[in-house]
């Protein structure tokens, strides 16, 4: 099967415009994350959507493949539907452009939940989208709004015997999503709100899907749980189609604001340090 990893790239963003052009590390943004896609191991090509000519010729620059997209689309996932309409590809993984440290294994984890699920012979457990989850570090960030949280559960196994379970579950904890939400679920009521972190599942904003799947995805209708959440992959199950999720142990943030971005430049500048100074020598 064909496996295309995708950045959507935005030239506007609105907390932070510019970002995946910003430069200060002596590389652009979206070219380290672009750098760390092309060390997982999995796709056979890694792309990029972008809206504006200048991240098509930034992306020119560092040698990595560009499609033009409309600056209408309404999400990074209408990005990429576009981007991948007329391509041969049968699996699509989204790549958040603004993740310069996301771990290339985690890459190949997501492509492998749908590669692995299309060998399966399990009735009715065919996946079309899937995506990440790792554990949280402390309560402070169960209970932050911009962190989303995932309650998942083991997938459905009607007449399977406990040996059967335990295959089919076995592709990196692999389990069906039941929710994503901004608040803190599940909602401990003895705790008051948040339980032991053992309960608890951080979100990945890292998705595969089916590339026949993603085109009919960006064209379902916005349910209500998507809107007032304001989580895209919610649309998936309010109309019926179930996402798989992965379970990882390494997870990095996205760069959202100029703060983050600077956070990440002094922990790039201080990790090459060595480098350098052994380079100038």
């Amino acid at each position: 099967m064909i496996v295309y990893a995708c950045l959507p790239a935005r030239y506007n963003s609105a907390r932070f415009p510019g970002k995946v052009l910003a430069k200060d590390t002596g590389k652009f943004l979206i070219q380290h994350t672009y750098e760390r896609a092309c060390l997982a191991k999995l796709p056979n090509k890694i792309l990029i959507a972008a809206d504006d000519k200048r991240i098509a010729q930034a992306a020119k620059s560092f040698g990595a493949e560009c499609i033009m997209t409309s600056r209408d689309c309404a999400s990074g996932t209408d990005r990429i539907a576009e981007a991948v309409a007329g391509l041969d590809v049968d699996i699509v993984i989204n790549l958040q452009a603004d993740e310069p440290e996301i771990d290339p294994a985690n890459i190949d984890a997501v492509a492998k939940l749908l590669l692995e699920n299309q060998k399966s012979k399990i009735k009715n457990q065919k996946y079309d989208m899937a995506t990440l989850a790792a554990e949280f570090q402390n309560a402070q960030q169960i209970a932050d709004p911009n962190i989303v949280k995932v309650v998942v559960a083991s997938i459905e196994h009607r007449a399977l015997s406990a040996e059967a379970l335990a295959k089919a579950e076995s592709s990196i904890g692999a389990r069906r999503a039941v929710y994503f939400s901004r608040s803190p679920i599940p909602y401990d009521r003895e705790k008051g709100g948040v339980g032991p972190l053992t309960c608890y599942l951080r979100h990945l904003g890292i998705y595969a899907y089916r590339k026949d799947f993603l085109l009919k995805f960006t064209k379902l209708p916005q349910g209500q749980l998507e809107q007032i959440e304001k989580l895209e992959q919610l649309r998936a199950i309010e109309n019926g189609y179930p996402i798989l999720v992965g379970k990882v142990e390494h997870f990095c943030d996205g760069i959202d604001t100029p703060q983050q971005y600077a956070e990440f430049v002094k922990r790039y500048k201080n990790s090459h340090k060595g480098h350098r100074e052994h380079r100038d020598k």
